[in-house]
């Protein structure tokens, strides 16, 4: 298994509220960026989950599939047209997890 930074604050920045806070920031104990061990980016998530259980349903389906209002990034690249959670991920990948903003 490697490691592989979470998220980078820098690129969560887009989805703050106007309190300036992160929407996953606060399920992460104010952490910007968390390093967790995973082959995939599914492997990577589901161990943010176990460490945080608050962010499972924020991430993740009943099914265990990613919610479709999360977007999720390896190197800049979503996820969904890699190989979705199956995407594998090294020790220098960076995943960023971007919930969708909404509103009018």
């Amino acid at each position: 298994m490697t490691t592989s930074p979470l998220y980078s604050e820098r690129l969560l920045a887009a989805a703050t509220g106007a309190c300036g806070r992160t929407v996953l920031r606060q399920q992460t104990d104010g952490e910007a960026e968390v390093s967790v061990e995973g082959a995939t980016v599914g492997d990577a998530l589901r161990a943010l989950a176990e460490r945080y259980p608050s962010t499972k349903d924020q991430l993740f389906s009943p099914e265990g599939e990613l919610n479709r209002y999360v977007n999720v990034y390896l190197n800049d690249e979503d996820v969904r047209v890699l190989d979705g959670l199956d995407t594998g991920a090294s020790e220098s990948d960076t995943v960023v997890i971007l919930p969708a903003m909404a509103g009018g």
